[in-house]
């Protein structure tokens, strides 16, 4: 009866392995199984190493090692050869002992680039991955490539790293620095090494995971599953996988299967700097009055980490909520959640929100980008927004201000005021969007004074860093943001050193939230909203600017009239684009031309800038001199958080 089954599953492989080779012609692709000899040359390999037997991912084995027995197999190792060839005979007979004893003997492979390339054994692994299965032992020998600098050489000698940490050819990421993660979220320090145990529980679970990523068509995705693995973990851990049962695993997996895909996308975030749909505030028209809006009401929940009596920022987005509620009326209802200091909290308020009829949800701070994600999984119709900037999360649009275009601003007051030229400027954190600001105040010092150079420093490194600037001698000083144009009662924005070290304020950017919120409330009225879901696959991220009245400049009335009126003009020119801060010639600190002063940069290099101007004398501080209070934003939102050592965390194996 085995011969019988032998024969009927050869005839199943090969049904498939046509299939695979007409659907590969058909769309161009090479057909049979890739060639390692015919892939590498004697430049591309710096070494090689015996690695022993080992159990290799079945999935992971992709070509042979020479060109040999090629034509016998489509792609993905299953037979083309006819049922009444020599070859088919020998096939069935592995296959018939397979069903009795099953295959033992370990093929002998080639590792290259963490794909294995078969040079005995080749009809071994086609049986058995006729059968779906998931591994097979194989005596390897490891192909180290010659060292460069590119993403799949850097990602595999990061695997290489983490290898004799692991012992698991099942996990490998597409991008490196991806280990170092998947040791925080799985509650290990960076140098833990895996016990036979640990390795037994996740590989467990891994096969868990791939049958859900299979499911959803893992395999056509230019991403490994333990890419896909590490984004789930980023919202779910560890335990809950395990636990989970197969229909609420595969769900929360969909939910989460853009952003596996925007994994591919050399651009994961989409950068909007303008509303889609301006908002209709003149009296409609004909057109408006037949096709009417999809919806005359939108009930809002904000979630606010702070409450705004003991916070600047979530006072500023409680005064753009009252402007929203202001603006549009009986058209909206508003819920507020305020004091959610832990993501337990904030989840909590999600829920409840949600429950009371939420159908858009603001969350007014970067941390709360953790209870965002969960909640975008339970609640997919619900429209889920973080004040943050470059998210790469498809479920979660972000939303945030150009402050640097103010920043250009009060530099070009700055330097005309400044008569040595020496101007201070105090720096939040090194994230998205602040090398920006410093740059373009640099570029508007010396738009006003040639001679202009801007004394950095920062206050995410040292306490005090304005009353260190005053007391070198200098005279005018870019201080924080002010939050809202109604406060007054501290030094905001550039500052004035009065004699006695007294502060005053010239002029400050600042936001005005409650554009942002009635632009975007708007947009789900007038589609909007729609029109940026895109089949790309990126992730949407809201970042305005004057043109958009989500930044404004606010000058003191001691300001000269000269000065007033220039900084006018600039207002103005910024505003409607004629005047554009980094659309001229520009080096940096390195001597490197940034612009020759023909090129416009895209929205992502400013947001992502991670250089300084060459008339800034500091530097942006590495992640080791913060102070402790400055780490966890840095970790969300920082330049360099790709290049961060992960935390451990609390997720447990």
């Amino acid at each position: 009866m085995s011969r019988q089954e032998a024969v009927e599953q050869y005839a199943r492989a090969l049904k498939r392995g046509r299939k695979l080779y007409k659907d590969c012609l058909i769309r161009g692709r090479y057909p049979y199984p890739q060639v390692l000899d015919e892939i590498l040359d004697n430049t591309m390999v710096a070494g090689q190493v015996d690695m022993g037997v080992k159990e290799i991912p079945m999935d992971q084995v992709t070509g042979t090692k020479t060109e040999g027995r090629r034509s016998a197999f489509a792609a993905n190792f299953f037979p083309l050869m006819e049922p009444d060839t020599e070859f088919a005979a020998k096939w069935v007979d592995l296959c018939e002992a397979h069903l009795g004893e099953g295959i033992r003997d370990p093929v002998r492979c080639y590792e290259y680039l963490g794909r294995f390339y078969v040079q005995e054994g080749n009809k071994r692994v086609s049986v058995l991955k006729s059968y779906d299965s998931p591994s097979i032992p194989a005596y390897v020998i490891r192909v180290i490539p010659a060292w460069a600098e590119d993403p799949a050489i850097l990602a595999y000698y990061d695997f290489m790293q983490y290898y004799q940490l692991t012992g698991m050819y099942q996990v490998y990421f597409s991008r490196a620095g991806s280990f170092a993660k998947l040791q925080a979220a799985l509650g290990y320090e960076p140098d833990h090494r895996w016990t036979d145990e640990e390795r037994q529980s996740f590989n467990a679970g891994l096969t868990y995971f791939r049958a859900a990523f299979l499911k959803l068509g893992g395999a056509d995705l230019p991403v490994t599953m333990a890419d896909a693995l590490l984004v789930w973990l980023k919202v779910y851990s560890f335990g809950e996988l395990k636990s989970m049962p197969p229909a609420e695993l595969a769900k929360t997996l969909t939910a989460l299967w853009a952003d596996v895909k925007v994994l591919s996308q050399p651009e994961p975030v989409s950068v909007t700097t303008e509303p889609t749909v301006e908002p209709q505030e003149a009296e409609p028209g004909f057109l408006s009055r037949i096709f009417k809006p999809k919806s005359a009401h939108l009930n809002v929940a904000f979630i606010n980490e702070h409450r705004p009596e003991e916070s600047d920022w979530a006072r500023a987005h409680d005064l753009g909520r009252q402007y929203l509620e202001a603006v549009l009326g009986d058209q909206v209802t508003v819920q507020v959640f305020e004091g959610l200091p832990t993501e337990a909290e904030a989840e909590k308020a999600i829920d409840q929100a949600v429950e009371n009829g939420a159908q858009m949800i603001f969350a007014t701070t970067p941390p709360l980008i953790g209870a965002c994600r969960k909640a975008a999984v339970k609640y997919p119709g619900v429209r889920i927004l973080n004040c943050s900037a470059s998210m790469p999360y498809t479920g979660v649009r972000t939303y945030y201000s150009r402050i640097y275009e103010g920043k250009f601003i009060t530099g070009a007051i700055a330097g005309a005021m400044s008569a040595s030229g020496r101007i201070g400027y105090v720096a939040s954190s090194p994230i998205f969007g602040v090398p920006a600001g410093i740059n373009a105040f640099a570029l508007g010092a010396r738009l006003t004074n040639p001679r202009a150079r801007i004394q950095l420093r920062w206050s995410c490194v040292e306490e005090d860093p304005m009353d260190q600037l005053a007391r070198e001698g200098v005279e005018l000083i870019s201080n924080r943001d002010i939050p809202t144009p109604d406060r007054t009662r501290e030094p905001w924005g550039l500052c004035l050193v009065l004699p006695g070290g007294t502060l005053h304020s010239l002029a400050s950017p600042y936001w005005h939230w409650g554009n942002v919120y009635v632009r975007l409330v708007r947009s789900m009225f007038n589609g909007g909203w729609d029109a940026l879901s895109s089949g790309d696959g990126r992730a949407v991220s809201y970042w305005w600017g004057m043109r958009s009245r989500a930044v404004d400049i606010l000058m003191d009335r001691a300001l000269p009239s000269g000065v007033r009126q220039l900084a006018e003009i600039l207002r103005r020119g910024v505003a409607d684009s004629s005047i554009l801060p980094f659309h001229r010639p520009i080096w940096s600190q390195d001597g490197a031309v940034r612009n020759d002063g023909d090129r416009w940069f895209t929205p992502e290099e400013i947001l992502h800038m991670d250089w300084l101007c060459d008339c800034v004398d500091g530097s942006i501080p590495p992640y080791e001199d913060l102070l402790p209070m400055s780490r966890s934003i840095v970790r969300l939102q920082g330049v360099y958080r790709e290049a961060i050592p992960p935390e451990k965390e609390d997720t447990i194996l």
